[in-house]
């Protein structure tokens, strides 16, 4: 048996040569840690990243207290070893900070384990997918142009990509309608369009802008309100007809908005997004008021899990992805 003799960790500021920007925050830096996790035969390094700031939180965490306990353990119990990291910040969970360095590890350990059977993450994971869709999210900004929005959005359709999303929440409502329905009209009926708001709406004014919306015919309106407003969430999808998406996983409010019927669309990373398909597909977690079937659109690095579930649907992409063929809708 191999176990852990050494454990790496770094970090890097990726400036952005341009500065994007939602409703709510300037993507000025994404700070990338690496968590390397070494036996004898065969390094490897698991990957999280956090948007300006945060990073040097996510390094503490791990170099203090959840790196140490890596040594002397077997990389193979993964799920034994991410238990026991998770119990041992009971203190700190559940929040971002935590669930990026218990991230970083658990993916570090998955890619030691892939390698060593020389087969892909989805084919140890389960495989019950050998595609799944793809849309893209680096057209939308809302800082682009609106005749910007249009050409991205006319390049990804051209390149293969099965939707792009939108980010809304400009000052009033009909600069958001003018551009999601400028994209509309040249992608055409058949090719998705989805929005993001990020969290930035109150209630009323976000049912106000979903049923502005309508005309475009939206796959989803992502995070309308803050996470933890479950609630009133809820309470915003009923009048509505565009379904909604659920809150970054990295929070409670992911589980509580799958539990409490809050959302329509699971949002997943990559641990969590294995516990919301035990809800999404109709398993033990799953609530009453909940219906089975839920389809889920993961970001980052959770799709890698996608090919693993029978109800995952696609996940979206940044620019890197835009240059390999493969990752196609």
């Amino acid at each position: 048996m191999s176990t852990i003799e050494r454990v790496e960790l770094s970090m890097v500021d990726l400036v952005p040569k341009v500065k994007r920007t939602d409703a709510i925050q300037s993507f000025v830096s994404r700070r990338r840690r690496w968590c390397g996790c070494s036996i004898p035969t065969a390094p490897r390094r698991g990957l999280q990243h956090t948007i300006g700031s945060g990073g040097s939180s996510v390094m503490g965490l791990l170099r203090d207290h959840l790196a140490p306990q890596l040594l002397g353990r077997d990389p193979a119990h993964i799920e034994a070893i991410w238990r026991d990291l998770k119990f041992s910040t009971n203190a700190t969970t559940v929040g971002v900070i935590t669930a990026l360095a218990l991230a970083a590890i658990d993916t570090a350990l998955w890619d030691l384990k892939c390698k060593k059977a020389g087969l892909p993450l989805h084919v140890v994971a389960g495989g019950a997918k050998d595609r799944v869709g793809l849309y893209t999210t680096e057209g939308g900004w809302l800082h682009l142009e609106q005749q910007q929005l249009v050409d991205d959005a006319l390049a990804a359709q051209a390149y293969g990509f099965g939707g792009a999303k939108i980010k809304v929440g400009k000052p009033h409502v009909s600069q958001d309608v003018a551009r999601i329905l400028a994209v509309r009209e040249a992608v055409g009926p058949d090719w998705e369009v989805m929005v993001d708001a990020n969290q930035v709406f109150t209630v009323d004014e976000a049912i106000r802008r979903a049923r502005c919306f309508e005309p475009a015919d939206l796959a989803w309106l992502e995070e309308p309100m803050p996470a933890e407003m479950c609630r009133a969430t809820n309470a915003c999808r009923r009048p509505l007809h565009c379904p909604s998406r659920s809150a970054d996983p990295s929070t409670p409010s992911a589980i509580f908005a799958v539990h409490s019927g809050a959302c329509s669309i699971v949002q997943s990373g990559c641990r969590a997004h294995r516990r919301h398909h035990a809800v999404a597909e109709g398993g033990p977690h799953r609530r009453k008021s909940q219906p089975a079937g839920m389809p889920a659109f993961p970001d980052g690095a959770a799709s890698r899990w996608c090919a693993r579930c029978p109800m995952a649907a696609g996940w979206s992409t940044f620019p890197s992805s835009m240059k390999s063929p493969n990752r196609r809708w």
